[in-house]
């Protein structure tokens, strides 16, 4: 019996960062609603769907700073597949001071001034959308952040995880390399521990899925791997541990029981934890509805709905390819060109 091969390379890049886009554009419609007033405005269930929404739809900040990680990182290789050595956490700073001008927030002088690419003349990134405070905060300084002397030393918003599916989308390099750049990216802003480890752990999940894994094996090959770091934060592994377990022992969680056992997500950890438990507590049959469902119970609660909706999406899309997008959603989703206009840029350095 012939076994059904599963997404290409390609597929899941591009669903990833669509997948991500789309998660985050539901809930940021929502994002610092009271469950109870999501309840008022759309009924008990919740948000479920774009067509519930009245007028247009936009995503946050949180795809903005994942398209800037993905330049970042295209930079970098860019300078690699010239034979140039490059610096890629030099090169994500710089493409994450240009993410800061484009919010109209000025750097120190000290702060060198990038030269503009390609995603700089995307006028839909320069729409200011409820940026974190610690990734203003940390960017304007014009100090870039190292692992030694990371930025913000006691944050740990969840700014370093939302921005960080891109790290495990490079092909061809190994889980230890995924995890140090994903934590170095994350000095750059956010220096606490648990932001830093949240970032390497949700990276290696993406890596893990592209590498043809299952959602349960990915997330927890990826806590195994954060947790032999040197580097410590008790709580992420908690949390992660908790999302695993209540996944199969108590897959029907409400809104307020969800935030009450994993958080709403404002902190880096929770904010992985309850995107993980939205994902793996409604697998199971069609991609399209999965994703629906996914979607839907990671936006619907009192917290930061767009950052672990936009995790959601991101996990299914590197899971599934573009067979999980559901067409109607895709139709209204803001500058797809755009989010696809990066995901060629990516593939185009990483395989030719």
């Amino acid at each position: 019996m012939s076994v059904a091969a599963g997404p290409s390379f390609e597929s899941r890049v591009h669903a990833t960062l669509l997948g991500g886009a789309l998660g985050d554009s539901l809930g940021y419609a929502v994002e610092f609603d009271s469950i109870g007033a999501i309840r008022a405005r759309f009924g008990d269930g919740g948000l479920k769907t774009f067509g519930q929404l009245d007028g247009g739809t936009h995503f946050s900040d949180d795809t903005q700073m994942t398209l800037y990680t993905v330049d970042g990182l295209v930079e970098a290789l860019e300078w690699a597949n010239d034979g140039v050595a490059a610096d890629e956490v030099a090169c994500l700073w710089l493409a994450y001071l240009r993410w800061l001008a484009t919010q109209e927030v000025a750097a120190s002088p000290s702060a060198p001034v990038p030269q503009p690419r390609w995603i700089d003349l995307q006028d839909v990134l320069h729409q200011r959308r409820a940026p974190g405070n610690a990734c203003l905060s940390g960017l304007a300084t014009g100090e870039m952040g190292t692992a030694a002397r990371p930025i913000n030393p006691e944050s740990k918003g969840c700014g370093t995880v939302m921005r960080s599916a891109p790290f495990g989308l490079v092909p061809h390099i190994a889980p230890e390399a995924v995890a140090k750049l994903s934590m170095d990216a994350a000095s750059l802003t956010h220096g606490h521990p648990s932001a830093r480890l949240s970032a390497a752990a949700f990276s290696l999940m993406i890596h893990n899925l592209v590498a043809g894994q299952e959602l349960r094996d990915a997330a927890a090959n990826a806590l195994g791997h954060v947790e032999g770091l040197p580097l410590k934060a008790p709580e992420l592994v908690d949390r992660l541990q908790d999302a695993l377990r209540l996944s199969t022992e108590a897959p029907g969680l409400g809104p307020e029981e969800l935030t009450t056992a994993l958080g709403e997500g404002w902190i880096a950890e929770e904010a992985l934890a309850v995107g993980l438990y939205a994902v793996l507590s409604t697998a199971g049959g069609d991609p399209e509805e999965h994703f629906r469902e996914a979607v839907a119970l990671a936006v619907n609660h009192s917290g930061d709905s767009d950052s672990t909706g936009s995790i959601a999406g991101n996990l299914l899309g590197a899971f599934y390819g573009e067979r999980c997008l559901p067409a109607d959603w895709m139709h209204a989703l803001e500058a797809p060109d755009v989010i696809r206009g990066m995901a060629e840029r990516l593939l185009a350095v990483t395989t030719g």
